[in-house]
């Protein structure tokens, strides 16, 4: 991978731009990063390459201070089309044990944007179907313009939506019955929809979309580094339990360590100056 100068945006923030063969990762000098799907000319589609680069950004990103990541697409067709038709003659010529490693490393890919420390906002716009909507179900919150159609596109090419984590996630951001809809149908959801059921937080014009995830990934990173990224574990970790004793002590945990962090007391002393707080992350 080359480090380069990104040329698209010229007013953001200094920035290094970290290029692999099908991914962009975009390091701010104001704490947000960027993840772009770089294959426009194929609407984003994913490779088997694709899914173990996911996992390498994850690892590049989740130690370098990052406040907020941001999850797009390249170009203006798609957010991320799904898989490539184009590799699938590949899988078909997978034996079994192969074909289960594939599977652990492209789960894998997903689940390491997935558990990334700090928020990751998706901002969706065209496509986002098949393992494009586990993409973006993998971030913590979906902003969509109104171009976004979002689709559990398996079963129409004889898969199942239990796939990239798809059925785990939307039964529970969407219910057991509008889970089951969206999975057997495969049907196009678009963006008024999907704000309305939950599947997206909002809809936002197409030409803001993108100052519109900024200014969220803003609104977090002014926000103690400590307390976002435990507000983060604790919200993903009660998806997985069902006990609610067990989620008082994990909440119990995070708030006693977050107690013994310099940016507490920082918060308390400029609300009671009338400040705005300077947080450090120590």
């Amino acid at each position: 991978m080359t480090a380069t100068d990104s040329p698209t945006v010229p007013t953001a923030p200094a920035r290094t731009v970290i290029e692999l063969e099908t991914l962009l990762l975009e390091l701010r000098a104001d704490g947000v990063a960027g993840l772009t799907v770089n294959r426009p000319g194929r609407a984003n589609s994913q490779t088997v390459t694709m899914f173990h680069e996911f996992t390498d950004a994850a690892l590049a990103v989740r130690d370098t201070g990052a406040r907020a990541l941001i999850l797009r697409g390249a170009g203006d067709r798609a957010f991320c089309s799904g898989f490539d038709l184009a590799e699938v003659g590949a899988i078909q010529q997978m034996g079994v044990r192969e074909f289960l490693r594939f599977q652990e490393a492209a789960t894998g890919g997903l689940a390491a944007i997935r558990q990334l420390p700090f928020p990751v906002i998706a901002a969706i716009h065209g496509p986002a179907v098949g393992g494009g909507l586990a993409l973006a179900l993998a971030a913590d919150i979906r902003l969509a313009a109104p171009t976004a159609k979002l689709s559990c596109a398996f079963v129409r090419v004889g898969l199942s939506c239990g796939e990239l984590g798809t059925s785990w996630q939307l039964t529970r951001l969407l219910g057991y019955g509008r889970a089951a809809e969206l999975g057997f149908t495969g049907r196009i959801v678009g963006a008024a929809e999907a704000e309305r059921i939950g599947l997206v937080n909002r809809v936002v014009p197409s030409e803001d979309l993108f100052a519109e995830a900024d200014a969220l990934a803003a609104a977090i990173s002014g926000n103690s580094p400590g307390g976002v990224r435990m507000s983060k574990r604790a919200l993903l970790r009660n998806e997985e339990i069902s006990s609610y004793g067990a989620a008082l002590e994990l909440e119990n945990r995070g708030q006693a360590l977050l107690t013994c962090t310099e940016d507490m007391p920082e918060a308390l002393a400029a609300f009671t100056e009338g400040r705005a707080s300077r947080f450090t992350g120590r």
